[in-house]
């Protein structure tokens, strides 16, 4: 079902793109062309909600950009509070007020977990300030089972991911595409 919502939607691409973690790709999934329509947020986030059944947690946390709406969703969809960490000057922090209490059972949320370099980050956060982090939920996970903690996904997606040394797609020159959030140079 998440696949056909992801077609639908024009959020799965085929090409030679950029990945946040600095990785090339085949594929992406902009995952902001499914959230876009909230009804079909709604059902791809419910898709991880059936999952969470028996996971115990007390806020969502979303790391900006790709996990706001869907820390959102989850949070409506649960009935738990959402907040999210952002850059400031290159770091992640959490601003505008939101604080997380000591003790207090947090759950990751993203759009696409590949590298988990993103929810790491928002997860040393959550740590400083003595939260604990029960898992990460996310709408794909193309991560290929390299994240040390639980993942809940709505579906799992294999997109070949590449170190820019041993790229294909530059070695054929191929133009690349640097679609996510963070700020790291094209080549």
């Amino acid at each position: 079902m998440l696949l056909k919502l992801l077609k639908d939607t024009e959020a799965l691409m085929e090409g030679h793109f950029l990945l946040s973690s600095g990785k090339h790709s085949d594929g992406y999934v902009q995952c902001a062309k499914l959230m876009m329509y909230p009804d079909q947020a709604e059902k791809a986030v419910g898709l991880i909600v059936n999952k969470l059944e028996d996971i115990d947690f007390d806020i969502v946390v979303g790391p900006a950009m790709g996990g706001i709406i869907v820390s959102y969703e989850l949070a409506r969809q649960t009935g738990r509070p959402s907040i999210f960490v952002e850059r400031e000057e290159g770091q992640m922090k959490l601003r505008r007020g939101f604080t997380i209490e000591k003790g207090q059972r947090v759950l990751i949320s993203e759009d696409v977990v590949t590298t988990g370099k993103s929810s790491y980050e928002a997860i040393k956060v959550v740590e400083e300030q003595g939260g604990e982090v029960v898992g990460i939920a996310c709408i794909v996970d193309r991560s290929s089972g390299n994240i040390k903690y639980p993942l809940y996904s709505g579906a799992r997606l294999n997109i070949n991911t590449y170190d820019e040394e041993d790229c294909p797609l530059c070695k054929k020159s191929l133009p690349i595409i640097k679609p996510g959030s963070r700020k790291i140079a094209v080549k």
